[in-house]
Parts: C-alpha cells; structure tokens; sequence
C-alpha cells in the first residue's frame, strides 16, 4: 500500500503560492480574481483573462524585497487567495451582484481584498461592497484615464468601465471632494472629459500636472488630504507606459515606467487602506506575460501597504521610507 507524502507535493493555483482558500478566520488580507469585462471596447477585448494570467506570473514575484520590506507579507497577512467570483463577461446585472456579494464576504470579515480585474467596470460593485463597512470612504485613483465620463442610454451606456466613477459620485460610494485621480493623460473619444471629472468634485491631477509638480509633491498632497480616512486604491495598469506594460486594454504613450511605478506605489506608505484593485491586465495584447508580471509585483507591493497599515512591517531592520 503506498503511503501518501504530503512533502512531495507543492500546492498550486494560488497567487504567489498562497493558500487557496475561503478560510477567512485567520486572514487578514485575501486576493480575488474578478474575471469580467464589459466586452464593449471598441479595439480590445481581453481584460476578462487577467486573474488567470496575474496569478501564473506571480510565481516570478519573490516574497521579501531587501532592505525595506525584508520580510514575507504573505505570512504575516494570514492571506489566502479566494479564487475567482463567478462572472459572465458583458452580463453587467448579474456579474455586477456576485461581485459585489464576494467582496461584501470578505469586507465584512474584517479582511482587506486585494482583487484582480478585469477591466475598469468591475471597481462599481467593489466601491459598493467596501462602503457599506465604511461609509466615509475616499478613493485614490492611478489611471491613465479618469473613468468619469457621463456615459449614454441604457444599461451598458450607463454601466461601463468609462462611467464607473460619474456612478460611484452619484450613488455617494466615495467622498469625491477628498479623492483623487491621478495621471490621465493622452487622446479620449470624448470633448470635455476631464471638465466632467472635476463637476463631479473630484480632485484631478493630469499627467501634465503630474510631471510638471513631480510626484514627491503630488504624493504629499494626497498624503495631506488622506489621513486617516479608509482609502480604496484603484491601480489601473495603463498608468504604465506601453514600452513596460503592453497588455492593457487601452494603452496611452507618456505614462510612468516600471520604476517610476513602483516608486509611486511605495510612497503611498502610511496610509489607511481597506481595499486594492488592480485592473485592465489585457493578455491577449500582452508581450511575454510582461504586462502581467509588472501586475503582480504591484500586488506585492500592495501586500507591503497593507502590513505598513496594519502595523505588521516591522522587521527589527528596517529603514524609514
């Protein structure tokens, strides 16, 4: 009779390794893949793969990143990765609910998601979800586009990854006064796009403001204005410019490089955040999975955000960013 050896086996699936698991007991942080897209982007489809594609480059993603965050984030979160909601691509209702419903499960646990979408369009139903736990919640939005566009008639002119924020205002999912987009630069279909972001009271920094002030000051305004308050970061991978990050639904010249990037998302630093969304990783358009990687090395970074929030960073050796 052979004798089951539980050492000769290597559990997979999960990101980065983690448990896969909806075990939120000891948890303080979960990873969940949120596998739609509107499939109404006029060039590129494809946003709906990339949990699946976050998750395989994540094996690249090494835990501990000397001399900073020289420790293992995912043990000290207890972080588990949840899987998959269970979507259908362009069945905005329906998916809208289960995303909602999924990330309510883990909110409400006292546990702080960190997703993969998906495009832009899946934040709505998480924005929902997170403010029922905190209803004075801000967002701080990295993006290439500001994803505040009025929007047309019609559930999919209503609800897209375009309006997600004109929606978030309206339905008072998010301060707008104390939130932020940064970074929307290049070409839009629409006129006035940015007038409509500002209406809706939010605080833009365009990606000329952005290079003309620097990041450090930028970074220090957001600072200022945030603290304190339960911070939802939405991580928009065209932020990147495309010579690092190609797979992305819609990919604008000028963004930041790989390093800018991640210099971006280290000084978030201190900082209360409940929520992280990373979305837009397109694969089909993606060049050696390169686009992807990046992704899951922000997830690491986010897991560091998270501990620095929590108090759990501490290495005994580390120095003050």
């Amino acid at each position: 009779m052979t004798v089951f050896d539980p050492s000769v086996y290597v559990p997979t699936g999960g990101f980065m390794a983690a448990p896969s698991s909806w075990d939120l007991s000891l948890a303080r942080a979960a990873v969940l893949g949120i596998p739609f897209d509107c499939g109404t982007h006029a060039v590129r489809i494809g946003a709906r793969l990339g949990p699946t594609a976050i998750r395989e480059q994540s094996s690249l993603v090494r835990r501990f990143e000397p001399p900073l965050n020289d420790y293992d984030p995912i043990e000290r979160l207890g972080l588990v990765d949840c899987g998959n909601v269970k979507v259908t691509p362009g069945v905005i209702g329906e998916s809208y609910a289960a995303i909602e419903e999924a990330m309510w499960r883990i909110v409400s646990a006292g546990v702080i998601p960190m997703t993969m979408g998906g495009d832009g369009a899946v934040t709505l139903p998480q924005l929902r979800a997170v403010h029922r736990k905190y209803p004075d919640l801000v967002v701080l939005h990295i993006d290439a586009h500001t994803d505040t566009y009025p929007g047309g008639e019609g559930e999919r002119g209503k609800y897209n990854t375009g309006t997600t924020f004109t929606r978030a205002a309206e339905e008072g999912l998010v301060d707008p006064a104390n939130s932020f987009h940064i970074g929307a630069r290049g070409t839009t279909y629409l006129q006035g796009g940015f007038t409509h972001t500002r209406s809706m009271g939010y605080e833009l920094i365009d990606g000329i403001e952005l290079s003309r002030r620097g990041m450090d000051d930028v970074v220090r305004q957001v600072h200022e204005r945030l603290a304190g308050r339960p911070v939802y970061l939405c991580f928009d991978m065209d932020f990147f410019d495309p010579s690092c990050a190609p797979g992305v639904c819609t990919p604008t010249w000028g963004g930041a490089n790989a390093g800018q990037g991640l210099a971006l998302l280290q000084s978030l630093s201190g900082l209360r955040f409940v929520s992280f969304d990373i979305n837009t990783v397109s694969p089909p358009h993606d060049v050696g999975g390169m686009t992807a990687f990046l992704a899951g090395t922000c997830m690491h970074q986010f897991m560091i955000l998270a501990c620095r929030s929590l108090g759990l960073a501490n290495t005994g050796a580390e120095v003050a960013p």
